[in-house]
């Protein structure tokens, strides 16, 4: 169960980790208003984010046992695996090249004060930008339903679970922002992102094997040992 719970912090923080518009927002809201309002945009993706989670494990734990569908996300979820690890990697190699040639040396605690909002407006405004993200709907369709339903066993007791370990990456990462917004104004618009990239071509990595050996195990091996 342990595992179960872990392997949904690292895929919650391999979406986590893909720099769109939600992590745009957290880290240009956090420069300008601070920590807190940060936190609250992400603390809102969360529950969009564990939205699609919970409609992918369920609505593929009905559909997982026919043979076709098994492979389809095999190889399509395999495939997909390894180019956005190519792909991370790749981004984090020029966003290194960027900064090493052109140093970020702006001040950027200088920031123009805003009018403020409503209270809730920051929660919802991340679980609105969560469930409208385009990389959430193409990333939890090819990829996250694969991995959840090779994580568990497809009950309810061990798919609540798996979101749990979800819920908890996302979490983890929205803390994590916001402690560096608030104590590394000028260490995050530095190198924040390209850290963001190396570690999410990592957990791609480990997915792809993840994915693949698990295809391996249970559609390859049982034709090579039919009679």
């Amino acid at each position: 169960m342990l595992l179960v719970v872990l392997n949904g912090i690292l895929l919650s923080l391999s979406l986590c980790l893909d720099l769109g518009m939600v992590n745009t927002a957290i880290i240009n809201r956090g420069m300008r208003d601070g920590p807190r309002a940060a936190f609250m945009i992400g603390f809102g993706s969360c529950f969009g984010d564990l939205v699609y989670a919970a409609l992918s494990a369920f609505g593929l734990a009905v559909i997982f046992t026919a043979l076709p569908v098994r492979w389809a996300l095999w190889i399509g979820g395999g495939a997909i695996l390894l180019w956005m690890t190519w792909n991370m990697a790749r981004m984090a190699w020029r966003d290194y090249q960027t900064q090493r040639l052109a140093p970020v040396d702006a001040d950027v605690t200088d920031v123009p004060v805003v009018a403020k909002r409503f209270r809730g407006y920051d929660f919802l405004s991340g679980m609105g930008m969560a469930l409208a993200s385009p990389t959430a709907l193409l990333w939890f369709a090819a990829i996250g339903g694969s991995i959840i339903a090779q994580s568990t066993d497809g009950s309810t007791l061990m798919v609540s679970v798996f979101l749990s370990g979800f819920f908890i990456g996302g979490l983890l990462w929205t803390l994590f922002l916001a402690g560096m917004i608030k104590y590394g104004r000028q260490a995050l618009q530095g190198r924040l992102t390209f850290y963001c990239y190396v570690i999410s071509a990592l957990l791609f990595a480990y997915f792809s094997v993840q994915v693949i050996y698990h295809g391996y195990q249970t559609l390859l091996i049982p034709l090579t040992t039919v009679d």
